[in-house]
């Protein structure tokens, strides 16, 4: 493989959505049941516990039937692991680049990122795991894997590359509040029920954000995982990329490392937002929006100065209880 190798000239993956009566049909089911029922449950003070109920069911699921199936991990794979919406396309986009030597194109990005741990009412939605055409492809014989797992799912291996990023809790709640309302529209949660199942550890689109971070804070010291902060990312984004390309082993010139950074800044990525974007959930909700802002201390646009503090709290007590060193101020701005 040359340096000039790009992913546009290997074999695309196809992704096909779910049929049209079928996403007509989860729209029903959103808006004619799922809706009404958890008005309903919310207005009886009975919503936290059953969404509660069905993280907890999920999750076991996931411990049953390991969204990775048999897949292990290996010297091809560099696996980004974020809670859900702590920059999880942005590291993509700046590993997939390095890998690719900055000429990393795609139609979308799960073309060729899998992701295991999609729902299966996405349909085919992203290139499988198993397929090794996006590594054979790289200059550098390396390809990403996404997961939005905690650590404890997800099989380890002393061969591959493991990055983590941790985001501020209550940006990372207010980033998930609007993305799941430009997904599912006037459909969506009341804001308040999120709030209180995300402050209770229960969040339907990740669980517990201290579990999440305490998990891969504590793998740290292994030589193979990297762990980020979404807030240094923000500051030092050249810096961030000559990080993750040493931790990638990849050899590159400064030309090619500011053009990975160039390919990976805000404004780059916002205007191939379609790339990263998901699909309609049912054919009537809105174009979901995948990168909205991308900011770091916004969180006062939903919340209270009061949320923020109790978020904060929260987070710290939750990261105390698992007995968790992780040093909370590094990668949070705490309210005031």
């Amino acid at each position: 493989m040359t340096a000039t190798t790009s992913s546009s000239t290997m074999a695309p993956f196809k992704r096909v959505p779910l049929p049209m009566p079928i996403r007509c049909l989860v729209g029903a089911v959103f808006y004619g049941v799922m809706r009404p029922g958890i008005a309903v449950a919310n207005h009886l003070g009975v919503a936290d516990r059953l969404m509660s109920n069905a993280h907890l069911r999920q999750r076991e699921q996931q411990i049953k039937k390991p969204p990775f199936g048999n897949y292990v991990p290996n010297e091809h794979d560099v696996i980004v692991a974020t809670y859900a919406k702590s920059g999880t396309n942005w590291m993509m986009q700046i590993a997939h680049q390095l890998a690719f030597h900055g000429k990393g194109e795609f139609e979308h990005v799960h073309c060729v990122v899998p992701w295991p741990d999609a729902a299966p009412p996405l349909g085919k939605y992203s290139i499988p795991v198993e397929d090794p055409r996006v590594w054979m492809a790289s200059p550098e014989q390396k390809r990403v894997i996404k997961t939005h797992l905690n650590w404890d799912l997800i099989p380890y291996s002393e061969t591959a590359r493991y990055i983590a990023v941790i985001r501020d809790p209550k940006d990372v709640f207010v980033s998930n509040y609007f993305f799941m309302k430009s997904i599912m529209g006037v459909a969506c949660f009341p804001r308040d029920l999120w709030y209180r199942l995300f402050i209770g550890g229960n969040s339907p689109v990740g669980g517990s954000w201290a579990v999440n971070a305490a998990g891969y804070w504590e793998q740290r010291h292994k030589p193979n995982v990297l762990v980020l902060s979404f807030k240094q990312m923000k500051q030092d984004l050249p810096g961030t990329v000559k990080k993750v390309a040493e931790f990638m082993n990849v050899r590159v010139s400064q030309t090619v490392l500011d053009e990975v950074a160039a390919k990976s800044s805000f404004d780059y990525m916002k205007k191939i937002d379609a790339k990263f974007g998901v699909w309609k959930m049912f054919p009537w909700a809105p174009t979901p929006t995948m990168i909205r802002k991308g900011g770091q201390g916004g969180s006062s646009e939903l919340l209270s100065l009061a949320e923020q503090r109790e978020i904060d709290a929260a987070c710290q007590a939750e990261l105390k209880e698992l007995n968790s060193d992780l040093p909370y101020t590094e990668f949070c701005d705490l309210a005031k």
